[in-house]
């Protein structure tokens, strides 16, 4: 179905969430409609944020919002939607639409396999009635699901389409770049080079991804690090407890910037307990490029300041291979707990693979080596 078609029969003029790439096709759409024009479209720090944005728009206007997501975000969400939108709380109602990632009998990552198998029944317990899109539904057979679907809206109550793998299309597809020239792999590569054997956390998408490549290349071991495959933006937290019962060892956490976003709390709780064996290195490209590309917001914010004010004793941003060079190497023989916001270009090879062993065989190596350290 043309992602047109999809809106049309929706027909909202306001649309908030967190990119997904099962989404691509309505994420491109939306930016070529309306870019980052935040009375129309609004990209989200984490579902649960979009959620409660879409609940104050729909006071201000009566209008019906539009909250778009991966169904790894379901989790994210439920806290607002029990506790804000439900009928017996304030009874305000959101239209959600929902990337179906590790649907059942569709291939997928580990970490989309159950959250697949959940998403439906998730939205079921939350008493919040779907519509699945699918490759083949059409346009008339949308509209008549919508017709039922808006009498669910029209007693406030909020309504979902679950979107399949292939079933949007949209043929603008949007090419997102920035100013930064630093290669985020090779930028992973020094950082490898600096640890050492000393143990990395790393996180969700394609970050992890290069570093499992890298380490292949470099025909070493993947003890060293933890691969944070699923559970987006908790990755520096994972590293926090690992640093607390591991304070002999360096402990470095590559994280990325739309990550960092999305539960930005965790910098304060961090700060504020200052693991002085902690790298916390953040690759910011000021985009969800592992799920198309979309912005993030922190083009616009100061990360260097912001771990400052959070407790964060060095802080520094690396815009060029040199400055890479000297702060790794002052990372490596420092004590004290550091962030690095290194700035890092759009894009990745196009043969880019995808971690080989399972996440548990990950898990059980990673801390069979944090007992030897």
């Amino acid at each position: 179905m043309k992602v047109e078609d999809f809106v049309d029969v929706i027909d909202a003029d306001f649309y908030t969430g967190v990119p997904d790439s099962q989404l691509r096709a309505l994420c491109d759409y939306l930016m070529a409609r309306y870019g980052l024009d935040p009375k129309h479209h609004l990209i989200a720090a984490n579902e649960g944020n979009c959620t409660a944005i879409a609940a104050g728009y729909h006071m201000a206007t009566g209008k019906y919002p539009v909250v778009y997501m991966q169904n790894s975000g379901e989790g994210n969400a439920i806290n607002p939607i029990a506790s804000l939108l439900h009928e017996k709380v304030y009874n305000i109602p959101v239209i959600f639409v929902i990337g179906w990632r590790g649907e059942p009998g569709i291939h997928d990552e580990p970490q989309h396999i159950y959250q697949g198998e959940v998403t439906l029944k998730l939205l079921e317990d939350m008493q919040i009635p779907y519509c699945v899109v699918a490759p083949d539904s059409d346009k008339e057979a949308l509209q008549s699901a919508w017709k039922e679907l808006r009498e669910t809206l029209s007693n406030n109550r909020s309504v979902a389409f679950v979107i399949k793998k292939g079933s949007l299309s949209f043929e603008d597809k949007a090419a997102y770049g920035n100013a930064y020239t630093l290669v985020r792999e090779k930028v992973i590569e020094q950082i490898v080079e600096h640890s050492g054997t000393d143990p990395i956390v790393s996180t969700t998408g394609k970050i992890s991804r290069e570093l499992f490549e890298i380490r292949e290349r470099r025909g070493e071991g993947h003890q060293y690090d933890f691969l944070t495959v699923g559970s987006m933006g908790h990755s520096s937290s994972i590293a926090l407890g690992i640093a607390l019962q591991k304070p002999e060892a360096r402990l470095w956490c590559i994280d990325g910037d739309g990550a960092m976003l999305m539960h930005m709390g965790s910098l304060a709780v961090i700060g504020s307990v200052q693991p002085d064996n902690l790298v916390h290195i953040v690759l910011n490209n000021c985009a969800h490029e592992t799920v198309g590309g979309m912005p993030t917001a922190a083009g616009s914010l100061d990360i260097v300041g912001l771990a400052k004010s959070c407790g964060y004793q060095y802080a520094a941003s690396v815009p060029g291979e040199e400055e890479l060079q000297a702060e790794l190497l002052r990372a490596r023989e420092r004590r004290g707990l550091t962030l690095l916001e290194v700035k890092c270009a759009i894009g990745s090879r196009s043969d880019l693979g995808r971690p080989t062993t399972p996440a548990k065989e990950n898990k059980q190596n990673f801390m069979r080596y944090l007992s030897t350290v």
